[in-house]
């Protein structure tokens, strides 16, 4: 089931929340909608779901327009960042609702019912819970048994917000995982809402980012990691730094470094920002060659097998961040306080009041 999204507006009192939205989520993909709080991507989501009425503009699902159909003509299975399991239910039941709450001719039958329970139980690997209730599960459990329980009426769309937000970080990503295998075996058309980066890259066949009501970028995890459609874009998606950069005949010189930036061959003699990845940043304990920064090392944070450096330089306004392998960091001899020389190896290189991409 294909999701048309068509030019979609959606005001309230004192700000927009989606502004002017057009997107197509093909058949059987798994989309991260992307982006900071107010960014308008739980909002839409609950337009397409019809929780929520666009301004102006239409859905439809796969090629028939839905704008006015009630939420319970939609087919669309939703699962909340809270379960919204019924307590006083079995997890059997709470599965079964919305099955059993169908007109008498629609509805199945008993036997019906409770070999699609389990089925679907079977699938989310915790048929062994069916008799207990939410609080006996932890909140893993109770998450994969809402998402049974969306998928037992059959949805033609999964739309999901936020469904591991209030999961720690080990169970969020135990689950991400796992929520990307069971799309590969179901293949339902789903839409998911995620202010965590790394979510989104590790679990999505696309990402769309938004910001301020409106789509920054879409694409596929690596293009949007690898080629970031602007500043914005670029910062969201993970730390970032920022040197200030000479631009000439498609090169980006950051002091006596030059790196390519074929986008401006047109360009000459004009300010920019170089943004850099701290994974992007060498780390040397002399300096090597002329095309070496020197900086002092302000700070150094060991985080398991990474080590994390800030340091100091006079070709970025703020403190620099690079990150080197422990045994890389040990090598080098580093010590807090003394002095080190960086370069930066890639860039992508944006003028200062850049909204959109130039490459």
């Amino acid at each position: 089931m294909s999701i048309e999204i068509d030019h979609v507006n959606k005001h309230f009192r004192d700000f927009i929340a989606v502004d002017n939205v057009s997107l197509t989520f093909r058949e059987g993909e798994l989309t991260a909608l992307l982006g900071p709080s107010g960014s308008g991507k739980t909002t839409l989501l609950r337009i397409i779901a019809g929780l929520e009425q666009p301004d102006t503009g239409r859905i439809r699902f796969h090629g028939e327009d839905t704008t006015e159909l009630h939420v319970s003509q939609r087919g669309v299975g939703f699962v909340f960042q809270h379960y919204a399991l019924f307590k006083h239910m079995t997890v059997f039941q709470n599965v079964a609702y919305g099955l059993t709450v169908r007109p008498r001719r629609t509805r199945p039958g008993k036997a019906e019912i409770r070999d699609k329970v389990m089925r679907l139980l079977e699938l989310v690997q915790l048929d062994w819970t069916a008799h207990r209730y939410p609080h006996q599960l932890s909140g893993g459990q109770r998450q994969r048994i809402a998402l049974a329980r969306a998928l037992a009426v059959e949805p033609k769309v999964l739309l999901l917000d936020e469904p591991f937000g209030a999961l720690d970080a080990k169970v969020r990503a135990e689950l991400r995982r796992w929520l990307r295998r069971l799309h590969d075996e179901i293949h339902v058309t789903s839409v998911f809402v995620t202010h965590d980066q790394e979510e989104a890259l590790e679990v999505s066949d696309r990402v769309v980012v938004m910001n301020k009501g409106k789509v920054e970028q879409d694409g596929s995890p690596e293009e949007v990691y690898d080629n970031p459609a602007n500043p914005f874009v670029y910062q969201f998606l993970g730390n970032v730094n920022r040197f200030r950069a000479g631009i000439h005949a498609g090169e980006a010189r950051i002091g006596d470094i030059r790196l390519p930036a074929p986008e401006f061959h047109d360009r000459r003699n004009e300010s920019g920002l170089a943004y850099v990845r701290p994974h992007e940043i060498e780390v040397y304990a002399e300096a090597v060659a002329s095309d070496t920064l020197p900086a002092r090392i302000e700070l150094i944070s060991v985080v398991g097998p990474t080590v994390r450096l800030e340091l100091r330089t006079d070709a970025a306004d703020d403190l620099v961040h690079a990150e080197l392998p422990k045994h890389r960091f040990h090598a080098l001899g580093l010590t807090q306080g003394n002095d080190a020389w960086i370069r930066p190896v890639q860039s992508r290189v944006f003028l200062p009041d850049s909204q959109v991409s130039n490459g």
